[in-house]
Formats: C-alpha cells, sequence, structure tokens
C-alpha cells in the first residue's frame, strides 16, 4: 500500500499483508501503525482534521507532556508545541505513581505509548495522576496492549518489595508481600524499550474504560478509525489508540488566528517570490532564445562551410585519382616502350654482328687464293 506518513510526512509503501502494528513500516522514518494511529488521534483531538505532525501550526501556548517518546516524535512535536518529553530512567525523570504537584493542571494533553502496562500497581493511582496534571479541558493520549473480554490481568497482585534475579538462565520476580511472605515468579515479560520495561498486567477494553472514567476523565473514546492514506490500517479491534477527556479542548483562537495570519504572509511572500522567479525565469527564457536563434544561424553558416569544403574535398579527391590513373598509365606506357627500346637495340646488336660476321667472310674471301687467281685473270672485280 502507498501512504504518506502522518508522522514524518513522506511518501511511503508497504505491503498491507505485512504491516503489524509494531513493526517498523514508514521507510523515511520508520514509524510503526501503532504510532502513526496515536499521532492521527492527536491531530484529530487538538485540530479537529488529521495533519501530517509537519503540517501542524505552531502553537507554542499549548503544552503537551511526552513519558518514553522516541527522539525523533519528541522532536517534531517539541517544534510545533510547548512539549516536554520524559523517561522514567533517565532525566528527564518522570516517575506516573509519583508526580510532582507543582504540574497539577499544567499540561493541555499527555502522550503515553506503551507505558501504563509497565506501571507498578495499584494503576488507578497512575491513572490519577494523570488526570490532575491536566488543565480542565486537557486530552489523556495513549496506547496500551489489551484485549477484548474480561477484566484487567495484575501479573503480580500483592506487589510491594521486589527485584528481579537471574536463576539459572532466567529472571525471576521475588517479591515480598505487605504481610511479609515471600514469593517468586517466572516466566517473565519485557517490552517496550528501555527503563522499566517489566510487564505488570494485561488491560481489556472494558477494564480500561472503567480506570479512566474512576480517575476523573468524562469521556473515553476508543480510535479504531482505519486511515490507509496515512498507512493506518487496524488489522484487529484491540489494542487501538484511547483518547480521554477531561473537559472539551479548545485550541487557543488567539494562536491559531495568529498561525494563520503568519500563514496568509508567507503564501503572499511565496507568490511575490514566485512572480520574481517567473519574471526572471522569462528572461532567462528570452536570452537564451536569442542565443538559440544565434547559434542556430551560425550552426547553419558552419553547416554550409562544411559542405563546400566537402564538395571542394570530392573534386579534389576526383582530380586526385584521374592523375593517380594518368601516372599510372604514363607509367605502363614508359615501361612497354623501354620494353620496344631494349627489344630494337637488341635486334641492332643482331644485326651489327651478322655484319660483322658478313664482313669477316669476305675479307676471309679476299685473302682466299682462288680470289686472287680469279682477279688477276680478271674473270672477279
Amino acid at each position: 500500500m502507498s501512504f504518506v506518513c502522518n508522522v514524518c510526512g513522506s511518501a511511503s509503501a508497504f505491503s498491507a499483508g505485512e504491516m503489524t502494528r509494531e513493526g517498523q513500516s514508514c521507510t523515511a522514518c520508520g514509524s510503526s501503525l501503532r504510532l502513526r494511529a496515536l499521532i492521527a488521534l492527536l491531530s484529530e483531538e487538538i485540530f479537529g482534521i488529521v495533519l501530517a505532525v509537519p503540517e501542524f501550526p505552531v502553537l507554542k501556548g499549548i503544552r503537551g507532556l511526552g513519558m518514553s517518546d522516541t527522539p525523533q516524535i519528541a522532536d517534531l512535536l517539541g517544534r510545533k508545541f510547548d512539549y516536554t518529553n520524559t523517561f522514567y530512567h533517565q532525566s528527564p525523570r518522570f516517575d506516573v505513581t509519583n508526580p510532582d504537584p507543582r504540574d497539577a493542571g499544567r499540561y493541555d494533553f499527555i502522550l503515553s505509548s506503551e507505558v501504563m502496562e509497565h506501571v507498578p500497581p495499584p494503576v488507578e493511582r497512575a491513572f490519577a495522576a494523570l488526570h490532575s496534571l491536566l488543565k480542565p479541558d486537557g486530552l489523556l493520549l495513549m496506547t496500551t496492549p489489551y484485549n477484548i473480554g474480561g477484566n484487567t490481568e495484575e501479573h503480580f497482585p500483592e506487589l510491594h518489595e521486589y527485584t528481579l534475579a537471574r536463576l539459572g538462565e532466567q529472571l525471576v520476580l521475588v517479591n515480598r508481600r505487605r504481610d511479609g511472605s515471600i514469593e517468586t515468579f517466572e516466566d517473565l515479560v519485557f517490552h517496550g524499550g528501555h527503563g522499566s520495561t517489566l510487564e505488570m498486567r494485561t488491560f481489556t477494553e472494558s477494564s480500561l474504560r472503567d480506570h479512566l472514567l474512576k480517575a476523573g476523565f468524562n469521556e473515553v473514546r476508543f480510535a479504531g478509525e482505519n486511515r490507509p492514506e496515512h498507512g493506518i490500517d487496524h488489522a484487529v479491534s484491540w489494542s487501538l489508540p484511547v483518547v480521554a477527556r477531561k473537559g472539551k479542548f479548545q485550541p487557543p483562537v488567539a494562536e491559531l488566528a495568529n498561525e494563520y495570519r503568519e500563514a496568509c504572509r508567507l503564501a503572499a511572500r511565496k507568490i511575490r517570490d514566485l512572480e520574481a522567479i517567473t519574471a526572471e525565469y522569462e528572461r532567462h527564457s528570452a536570452h537564451h532564445e536569442m542565443a538559440h536563434q544565434q547559434w542556430v544561424a551560425e550552426t547553419e553558416q558552419r553547416i554550409a562551410w562544411i559542405r563546400r569544403v566537402e564538395s571542394d574535398w570530392r573534386e579534389r579527391t576526383e582530380w586526385a585519382l584521374e592523375s593517380e590513373a594518368a601516372r599510372k598509365q604514363a607509367v605502363e606506357d614508359f615501361r612497354r616502350a623501354e620494353a620496344s627500346e631494349k627489344k630494337a637495340w637488341g635486334a641492332v646488336e643482331t644485326l651489327a654482328q651478322e655484319l660483322r660476321q658478313a664482313q669477316a667472310e669476305l675479307e676471309r674471301l679476299n685473302r682466299a687464293k682462288w680470289t686472287r687467281l680469279g682477279r688477276s685473270l680478271r674473270l672477279i672485280r
């Protein structure tokens, strides 16, 4: 499924069949379905609509208290509200069973995610403390594991003085009851992060509602709405986010009006910036259009020059090829003439040789005695 995470505001995608209550399913911030559902409930209770946290208006007049939030969500809410995140095991410390009396009636909302199942008994004292910390129109928004039917199951109903000890390969809880007797518990369940993470109880829907109403809250609602556009698709009908209302929350009108005014000013400034950017873009566009036209003209001139060079090159190449053919023909003619001349000179040499032979024969005949006798008798001239 594709969704926009209402914690970080980023677009994300996750297989719906693999999405669980606790698994990290936002690919940007790693938020779980449980956290997104709780933040959606917070947005709906304060603003009347579901917004992503980055879309929250900045309302520092709204004071909130967090109980062991992740650093990311604490930082995001701290940018929007007067928000303090606390811890049981480190500073800033907060013990929900024994809050500072000076904080009574101080907070507009309290965010409690997977905490109340770890609080030592009696848990009624913790719910009453949370009620006392809220303003008359304050909100408690929480998640905690619970079942549908039955009553709250306290794992250690007589818890008084206790400690965790290692017995062999496992941790056990050793408790001294108020009557002095010692009891030991095995198969302990731990979850929920650092600090006091031993599970003390398992709530049910009806008992959780009763605890909140008895603590003084006027209204309790279990939020089971699915919001697939924000990656909230509850696979079960239990362990849903819960809002307990002490009164009817009213966001500070003056701050909302101021935030709206600032938003309008920001929008007007963005419009002016957009107009300036548009004008600058048009100017640059005109400049680049002129430069483009000039580039096109220069390119056409260069193409024409290249074509002329190519034509001249072809002509020169044809002339060179013709010259090469003529040169080869002349060489061949020269070679044929040279061969003919050699042949002629050979014939001349042969004739000369034959002439020398004839002259020698004639000379021999002239010396012969018969020739001399014939000449003396005037028979041979």
